[in-house]
């Protein structure tokens, strides 16, 4: 189901005093370390990265400069600073002023702020760094390549990894996940005539969701006899769980958060170790696996993904529950795609949940429903990865930006009007 704010997956107009789509804007503040998610602008002071205490600290026994003995000396916590920005630094610029965070370290700044994306390298072909690594596989070592982005942020100020194509190898990745021995749920709600897109999704989910793993599909619907049957791999199951509709398209959605967190605790703990939670009315078009999975992820909305602050359609009325000051705010993330550990989409979905109900109890309704909510939420309660706007996408409405290489998961084109109201 649609949701969003301008340039809606849903296609509907903003709120009134919602700003338009700035592409490609950049954002010049930064998450205060101090603050819950607040943002200060550049020349604030930095929190102190490391403790002086230590600085001048030496083993206290032993000699120091015996033939075979190692001298210990502390970090310099500018050198260690400098060392971390080495490291990262091919793969992301930093989106605070070098000078704020090198300041009393006597080192000098070398590397200017980033935006989201760089401008000067929005294309499919931007070279990212390649290492090649023997990974072990049953038959023997197998050789893979890691690779990167310099085009775009593939880190939140929180050090959660931005998963976009190119920032991981998939090989790796499965090779960790079969240890765990995990199944995957995924979550949809075909409700009304959203029923007629339940064909399509788990058909593309079958050749592109987490292939090769255990999956089940939780589908939520008030007709369960107009479930298609679709072939599925062995290893992946579908349910069907019957629950009631509502007259409003927007009750549906509140009511999502409210469903998922009761099956969560009653069944979804007993039966698999990560939920995914997905709109219905969306297709798989390309490979979407254990790259995601993590105990809380998050997914940037298409339409604010190279947005400043400013430009997010958070709740603004101090009322509601989902109420976010104009001064905070990390991302805007999208409602159709989220997820993680059950126990942490338990948390996320009741939390959401009560919010709204309080919010019912006051008579106020968040501009942009269960999304408002999840935001909030996602505010204060970091992820601990956000996913690339690639698995969450309308190429109808926003055509094939070079800086998406890949298109995930992308929205069917569909009258909403008709589906919502009928």
């Amino acid at each position: 189901m649609g949701r969003g704010g301008p340039l809606s997956l849903a296609g509907r107009a903003p709120p009134a005093r919602a700003t338009a789509w700035a592409g490609m804007s950049r954002r010049t503040g930064r998450v205060c370390a101090r603050g819950r998610g607040k943002w200060e602008p550049p020349g604030a002071p930095w929190p102190q990265l490391v403790s002086t205490q230590s600085r001048d600290w030496a083993p206290s026994r032993g000699p120091q400069n015996v033939a075979g003995r190692l001298k210990c000396h502390s970090l310099h916590p500018g050198v260690l600073i400098v060392l971390i920005l080495v490291f990262f630094g091919r793969q992301f610029r930093p989106r605070v002023p070098l000078s704020s965070v090198l300041r009393g370290t006597g080192l000098s700044p070398s590397i200017s702020r980033y935006g989201f994306l760089s401008p000067g390298s929005q294309t499919r072909e931007s070279a990212g760094m390649e290492t090649s690594v023997a990974v072990g596989e049953a038959d023997g070592p197998k050789i893979v390549t890691l690779s990167s982005r310099k085009d775009v942020l593939v880190l939140t100020p929180w050090l959660a990894p931005i998963i976009w194509e190119g920032t991981f190898n998939i090989d790796i990745l499965n090779q960790q996940f079969r240890l765990q021995n995990a199944t995957v749920g995924l979550t949809m709600f075909a409700i009304k005539k959203y029923v007629v897109f339940l064909k399509l999704f788990l058909e593309t989910a079958e050749q592109h969701f987490m292939v090769g793993h255990r999956v089940i599909y939780y589908v939520f619907t008030d007709r369960p006899a107009e479930v298609p049957h679709v072939r599925l791999a062995e290893g992946r199951q579908l349910v069907v769980l019957t629950v009631r509709n509502y007259t409003r398209w927007q009750d549906v959605s509140m009511h999502r958060m409210e469903m998922i967190s009761r099956f969560a605790e009653r069944r979804f703990r007993h039966e698999v170790a990560y939920l995914v939670c997905a709109d219905v009315d969306m297709k798989f078009r390309d490979h979407v696996g254990v790259e995601i999975l993590t105990p809380l992820f998050g997914t940037l909305h298409p339409a604010f993904y190279a947005s400043a602050r400013q430009a997010f359609t958070y709740e603004r009325r101090p009322q509601s529950r989902a109420y976010i000051p104009r001064d905070e705010g990390d991302f805007y993330y999208s409602g159709a795609f989220f997820g993680g550990s059950v126990a942490e989409v338990l948390r996320l979905t009741r939390a959401c949940h009560e919010a709204m109900v309080a919010d019912k109890a006051r008579g106020i309704e968040a501009v942009w429903h269960d999304e408002s909510h999840l935001n909030k939420y996602l505010l204060y309660h970091k992820p601990t990865k956000v996913l690339s706007p690639e698995y969450m996408w309308d190429q109808q409405l926003l055509g094939w930006p070079p800086v998406m290489k890949k298109l995930r998961h992308v929205a069917v084109p569909k009258n909403h009007w008709e589906i919502r109201n009928q």
